[in-house]
């Protein structure tokens, strides 16, 4: 297992001390990278809750440490610990917390500050569920219509921000969805492109607005995986095997913008 070289924010990696008492220390153990087997993996719950712990961090109520582990090749105190459960792994007080659901409980209701993430909004989670499946579906079948189902779900959320007119889905806050929804975003902008030469419209406004908001923050791009991890996430589910010269290639970021949109200032 590798600690995560991405910078933290403060309080993350430290001793976790306040003035006022102790900030406990969070791990997370995430999937490293399928092709250097040490970086960020293209996990998207390991982004997920990895984004959420760094919002804690960055408000001091927590002191986050991240680590990865390479999946093809653990190490042995990693399978005599958590008797092979895959990552995310979230690890408070020496306890170990697996499978996402029971990780998305602890966070809420046992870290300091995670209940204020999770806020309830069933538009937004109705909103953004499926949306995942519908870019595998359009991996999969690589037709008009899963095509269109995927554009049209990405129509809709363009049409929520566009009505609430707000940096995130729910606020001007981030919340548990932004960290659910950017991750999927991202794979859809990445895969998308590399597979299918499929590009979000730039008549989208509202959500590459959002994107743009997301993109400039440490939150995100501390956890984003590279754009190599990410496409050889799907080449693993189509088992179409992986080149030499990618495991040298250096690791890039598709953190922009299309040029044509302004929007910098909004």
């Amino acid at each position: 297992m590798a600690d995560e070289d991405a910078p933290l924010p403060p309080h993350a990696n430290g001793n976790g001390q306040e003035e006022n008492g102790h900030v406990p220390e969070i791990e997370l153990i995430i999937k490293a990278s399928t092709i250097d087997g040490r970086r960020k993996g293209a996990c998207l719950f390991c982004q997920e809750y990895f984004m959420d712990l760094y919002l804690l961090a960055e408000l001091k109520t927590i002191s986050l440490k991240v680590t990865t582990v390479d999946m093809q090749k653990p190490p042995p105190d990693f399978r005599s610990n958590f008797d092979a459960n895959p990552p995310p792994i979230l690890i408070d007080n020496g306890m170990a917390v697996l499978e996402n659901e029971k990780i998305e409980r602890h966070i809420m209701k046992n870290v300091p500050g995670g209940y204020n993430l999770f806020v309830q909004d069933k538009e937004v989670a109705t909103l953004i569920e499926n949306l995942y499946s519908k870019l595998k579906l359009m991996l999969l079948k690589k037709d008009d219509v899963s095509i269109n189902s995927l554009l049209s779900h990405l129509r809709k959320i363009n049409s929520h921000l566009e009505k609430k007119d707000t940096r995130f889905l729910t606020g001007d806050t981030m919340c548990c969805f932004d960290c659910e929804l950017m991750p999927r975003l991202q794979h859809i902008r990445v895969a998308g492109k590399y597979f299918m030469d499929f590009q979000i419209p730039t008549d989208l406004r509202y959500l590459w607005r959002y994107m743009l908001h997301m993109y400039q923050l440490d939150a995100f791009t501390q956890s984003c995986p590279a754009d190599q991890d990410i496409v050889n996430h799907y080449k693993q589910q189509q088992n179409v095997k992986m080149k030499k010269h990618e495991e040298l290639e250096t690791p890039t970021f598709t953190t922009s913008i299309p040029m044509e949109l302004d929007i910098q200032d909004e």
